[in-house]
């Protein structure tokens, strides 16, 4: 009995020790002065809304993950915004991932935080967008998911699946993306919703 309450408790510790851990994994750190080498952009990126502010990974850090804010399909004749927003997951060392700082840009109202995808080897390189062209009188929705290249193989995100897939963005000539900057339409009220349109990354050496 006592023997299955010490496990039980070593359990208990074990776990709240990774709790604890994951959770100081995240920082949000703001670093927008760290100089870049060059910028990463897309041709078929939306134009609604307005460009946020640049954020950057801490200083010595590289993004080798990234997660997306999306929201779900929410049926006909409803206003659906797809992609909201892109956060990059920032470390000193590729596949070491206990420890990492996560910025962000702009990010749209709605849907929620998808599980972070981590570059099997070294740092986010280069990304294509899926965008929706205007709808006219339909729903638009915009960007609705990226994929990202890393130094080796490639990271598809968890976001919806209207529009196109447009050509990749150039490489990053330096050692990985450090940095995001979004183009975000704000709530529309009773109008139609897009929410995130575009964005550019930021490479460093």
């Amino acid at each position: 009995m006592h023997h299955s309450i010490s496990m039980m408790f070593s359990l208990l510790v074990i776990t709240g020790l990774q709790v604890s851990v994951e959770s100081a994994g995240i920082r949000f750190e703001r670093s927008i002065n760290r100089h870049y080498r060059s910028e990463l952009t897309v041709k078929n990126g939306g134009g609604w809304g307005s460009w946020g502010h640049r954020e950057m990974c801490p200083a010595g850090t590289y993004a080798a993950g990234f997660s997306l804010r999306v929201e779900d399909p929410v049926g006909p004749r409803e206003d659906d915004t797809a992609l909201n927003g892109i956060r990059l997951h920032c470390v000193y060392t590729p596949s070491l991932y206990h420890h990492y700082s996560s910025v962000q840009s702009d990010v749209g109202s709605w849907g929620r935080w998808t599980e972070i995808r981590w570059c099997p080897s070294g740092f986010l390189k280069a990304f294509q967008l899926r965008v929706e062209p205007s709808q006219g009188n339909d729903d638009d929705t915009a960007a609705n998911n990226i994929i990202f290249q890393c130094s080796q193989g490639t990271l598809h995100g968890d976001g919806t699946n209207w529009g196109n897939w447009g050509t990749w963005s150039q490489t990053c000539e330096g050692k990985g993306i450090c940095g995001i900057k979004t183009r975000i339409e704000v709530p529309q009220g009773r109008g139609d919703d897009t929410s995130l349109n575009d964005v550019i990354m930021y490479c460093c050496d």
